[in-house]
C-alpha cells in the first residue's frame, strides 16, 4: 500500500474512544521510551498481544525516522483507539529535511532502509501530511484491532 497524501481523521477528529500523547526530545534513546509507553497503555486498554506487537514495531519505524531525518529537538506521537475499530498512530516531527518519509532501496546487507517498507506491510493504512500541531510532518499508520 502507498502512503496516502490525505490522512484518516487526525487524532482529534477520529471519534477516539482512547488517546495518549507523549512528547519527547528527538534522541535514540527516546524510541525504547517510547515503545514501553505505547505497549503499557495498549496492555491497559486490552488490546490483544499481536496487535500490541505490531504497533510496538510501527511506533519504533515510525520515531527512528524522526530521530534520524528529521530536524528539531522534539517530536510528538500520539496514539488512540478509534470508534471504527482501528488503532491509529502519529509522530509529529518539527520539521523534516526532505519535506517528509521516503522510501529508500536497501540492499541485501544494508543494516537499515527497510522501515517504511515493515510500515506499509504492517498497517491497513498509512500516509504523510504537513502536521498542524508542530508545523513540521506527520506520518500516521492505523492498525485493525479485534474488538475492543
Amino acid at each position: 500500500m502507498s502512503p496516502h497524501a490525505t490522512p484518516a481523521p487526525q487524532l482529534v477528529d477520529a471519534g477516539l474512544r482512547q488517546a495518549h500523547w507523549v512528547e519527547l526530545p528527538t534522541s535514540r534513546a527516546n524510541v525504547k521510551i517510547v515503545r514501553r509507553i505505547v505497549g503499557e497503555r495498549l496492555r491497559s486498554w486490552h488490546v490483544s498481544e499481536e496487535v500490541c506487537d505490531d504497533a510496538l514495531l510501527l511506533t519504533s519505524e515510525l520515531v527512528t525516522n524522526v530521530v534520524i531525518h528529521a530536524r528539531g529537538t522534539r517530536f510528538l506521537c500520539g496514539f488512540g483507539l478509534v470508534a471504527d475499530g482501528r488503532l491509529r498512530i502519529e509522530v509529529h516531527d518539527q520539521g523534516s529535511v526532505r519535506g517528509g518519509p521516503i522510501r529508500r532501496s536497501a540492499g541485501p546487507d544494508c543494516e537499515s532502509g527497510r522501515g517504511l517498507y515493515l510500515v506499509q506491510e504492517l498497517a491497513a493504512d498509512w500516509g504523510t501530511v504537513p502536521s498542524a500541531r508542530t508545523g513540521g510532518n506527520m506520518v500516521w499508520a492505523t492498525l485493525r484491532t479485534a474488538a475492543f
